[in-house]
């Protein structure tokens, strides 16, 4: 059953959740400066004052059409822009930069912080989606600063089947059944059966046959991240994982990784 409070219990309430233990790391982040919400696009995107776009890096909410044809709306959609709209319309926000501070549509990538009004508490906008369970941590190589206090976010309401997590569109999928998904953006879980480099590639594979069964794609290039990251790709066999990015077809479903925050290193 779908937890009404994931989708419902910040709208409409005088006291927003504070996120206290994660408000020093966004804090640290480059001062973007204080602009005012004039309208809210989708769960993740919203209109200022001066007419540019924020995209709230680092989470990815549920997908309206906004306008592309044949677009079906991801299941929340409507609510996520809501739950939104309910935290920022309207109210002036701080903006923390990340790291890559513009995309390729030229919206700004930040970080957005409700201030402090009166003896409230400033609220972590990203942080109250994703313990909503109205978005998803999506990082990428450029951008992923704060993915572990996001994915902690994620987890707990995961747990609780908060919001899309109440949902089988949205639910881990498995080394079986992602080839289902071919296309979409998932999170699988499952054990490593085997890895192995291949020239400039190492493939952690989770079936007996490659040429059919799911398996992840790293580039040798990137190799050096996970290094970084304390994750050695090369000792991942009969390790569970959990993996998210974009499944594509290449001798069945594959997920390619480019950086180490979307592979989570599960207890054995």
């Amino acid at each position: 059953m779908l937890r009404v409070w994931g989708i419902l219990g910040v709208i409409g309430c005088l006291v927003l959740p504070a996120w206290a233990a994660d408000m020093t790391a966004v804090a640290d982040l480059a001062d973007g400066g204080t602009a005012t919400v004039k309208a809210v696009i989708d769960g993740d995107t919203v209109v200022l004052h001066d007419g540019r776009q924020v995209r709230l890096v680092g989470i990815q909410a549920p997908k309206l059409p906004l306008g592309r044809a044949d677009f079906d709306a991801w299941p929340l959609s409507a609510e996520a822009k809501t739950h939104l709209e309910s935290m920022v319309q309207g109210k002036a926000v701080e903006l923390r930069l990340a790291a890559q501070a513009m995309d390729r549509h030229g919206r700004v990538l930040a970080h957005v912080v409700l201030p402090s009004q009166g003896s409230g508490d400033r609220v972590w906008v990203q942080g109250a989606m994703l313990a909503a369970g109205l978005a998803r941590v999506y990082t990428f190589p450029d951008n992923r600063l704060l993915a572990a206090e996001m994915l902690a976010l994620e987890r707990q309401a995961r747990a609780d089947g908060s919001g899309l997590w109440g949902l089988p569109y949205y639910a881990l999928r498995n080394e079986d059944n992602v080839r289902f998904d071919v296309g979409s953006f998932q999170i699988v879980e499952g054990r490593v059966l085997h890895v192995a480099r291949i020239k400039d590639r190492v493939y952690l594979n989770f079936g007996a046959n490659w040429r059919t069964d799911f398996t992840l794609k790293v580039m040798t290039r990137d190799e050096s991240a996970f290094v970084e990251n304390g994750i050695d790709l090369m000792a991942l066999t009969d390790r569970r994982v959990r993996v998210r990015g974009w499944v594509i077809s290449e001798n069945g479903p594959m997920i390619e990784l480019d950086h180490p925050q979307r592979l989570e290193v599960l207890n054995p």
